[in-house]
């Protein structure tokens, strides 16, 4: 793991979504925190399982005794409608701007619908591909979701840099072959030790597109 400066050549950046391209965790945290109550749970602990993960992988891992997928239909459609503390990351914005839309993507624990409201509502742009937490047979920390996101790029695996917020997603990316850098927003700089480069924020990292791919700096 390297903290501080660094330079990464690729052919694209996959991003995670939720604290790191849209400021999710007032909304995620009021989910959950409603949630827990209604079941009697400890909140410490949902959250903790919650962060980067689907939330039918976290409720068959806190709650194993309840009906995960109905449960998942409720906190859906909740968190589809809701626009309570959403904002956009800072830098989010320009470094998307910065890249070529074949040139990156979003790979999500999120649902669809969910993905796409959060963008709209900060502003952002919806990729061309996103890969989503309801069309994945397994979440993360399992590869497949950035596996699908790269082939639907064409662009070979270890040619991809992933940009994430928790330890999940980082194993997720380097379980995919590719290189990772963790952004310290959602989880300290030590918990995301398994990323390749770790910046403090999204703002730090600049993307110039060169003419054998794409050249990031951090």
């Amino acid at each position: 793991m390297t903290i501080g400066v660094a330079r990464l050549n690729c052919q694209a950046l996959i991003f995670d979504l939720d604290g790191v391209l849209v400021d999710s965790i007032v909304s995620v945290e009021h989910t959950w925190r409603v949630w827990a109550a209604r079941h009697a749970l400890d909140l410490d602990t949902v959250l903790r399982s919650a962060h980067g993960r689907r939330a039918f992988d976290t409720i068959r891992l806190v709650a194993p005794h309840l009906d995960a997928a109905a449960e998942v239909v409720a906190l859906s459609a909740q968190e589809a409608s809701t626009t309570k503390g959403l904002s956009e990351v800072p830098g989010a914005r320009p470094l998307l701007a910065a890249l070529p839309p074949d040139r990156w993507a979003v790979v999500t624990s999120g649902d669809r619908a969910v993905a796409e409201h959060r963008l709209r509502h900060v502003g952002l742009p919806i990729p061309m591909v996103m890969v989503c937490g309801d069309e994945v047979s397994r979440g993360k920390p399992d590869p497949e979701g950035y596996l699908v996101a790269a082939a639907k790029l064409g662009i070979a695996p270890g040619a991809c840099v992933v940009v994430e917020d928790a330890p999940s997603g980082i194993d997720a990316g380097r379980n995919a072959g590719m290189r990772v850098i963790g952004v310290a927003t959602t989880h300290t700089r030590e918990e995301l030790q398994g990323a390749d480069v770790v910046i403090d924020a999204l703002s730090a990292l600049t993307a110039r597109v060169r003419n054998d791919g794409l050249e990031l700096c951090s």
